[in-house]
């Protein structure tokens, strides 16, 4: 399974695609912090990355189907899929490698933000308070969503032999998983209801929750047993695809 995170790791930075990838992450998240829209932090008047941690899921959004929608899709259209289920591992460390390999490609890609929190530092005024606890709490639910957004884009480009198919599926549905249930719980015939319950049970309020600087055991679960869930749903996708193959 290690072998196998790291044959994907090092295929994603094997030529110039995957440091396209990271390096048009990194352009629009400081285009859009410093230089061109409402978000930018310069302007916001306190020492904050708030609007960071508020667009960067839109961001991952695209980022983390970029990364994956090779993974398995290629495979399939390769024909290397077969020849990789022969080798001694199991479907299950199939997608665990695969998903670690892209769990780790995108930390990396989120490091180089860590500017932003000096940077704010390095502006900031001697009176300012800064909050550290709430930046890595922050960052803490960043990692927590990327590791859902990565097991979902896996799952998605497991359905298709079409990279780009993938790409725009896993991005449309981690943006369903993050925004959907927000989204239905504001409906006004919801209101004094099920909205709380329904907004609960979304992936946006459980970020918020983390993103706040305390880690509930109830946030916890509820992102591990996502992940777990697509993991298991891939690994059932890719044994099918061998038993009809």
């Amino acid at each position: 399974m290690w072998a196998l995170c790291k044959k994907e790791f090092r295929q994603f930075f094997s030529n110039l695609t995957g440091y396209l990838v990271i390096g048009l992450f990194l352009l629009l998240n400081g285009l859009l912090l410093f230089a061109l829209s409402s978000f930018n932090i310069l302007d916001f008047g306190y020492a904050s990355l708030d609007n960071f941690f508020l667009l960067a899921p839109f961001v991952l959004l695209i980022l983390i189907p970029s990364v994956t929608m090779r993974q398995i899709s290629e495979e399939y259209k390769s024909g290397t899929m077969e020849i990789l289920q022969t080798s001694p591992l199991s479907n299950r460390q199939i997608v665990l490698g695969k998903y670690l390999a892209a769990l780790l490609v995108t930390t990396i890609a989120l490091l180089p933000t860590l500017t932003y929190a000096l940077s704010i530092k390095a502006l900031a005024t001697t009176e300012t308070i800064l909050d550290t606890g709430a930046w890595i709490g922050a960052y803490t639910g960043l990692i927590l969503l990327c590791a859902v957004f990565c097991a979902l884009s896996l799952l998605a480009g497991s359905f298709t032999q079409n990279p780009v198919v993938a790409l725009l599926t896993g991005a449309s549905l981690c943006f369903l998983l993050f925004k959907g249930m927000s989204a239905i719980s504001s409906l006004s015939f919801l209101a004094n209801g099920p909205d709380f319950y329904l907004q609960k049970a979304g992936l946006e309020y459980h970020y918020q929750s983390v993103s706040r600087g305390v880690l509930n055991l109830s946030d916890l679960i509820y992102f591990f047993t996502l992940i777990a869930v697509f993991i298991y749903l891939t690994e059932r996708r890719i044994g099918k695809n061998q038993a009809s193959g």
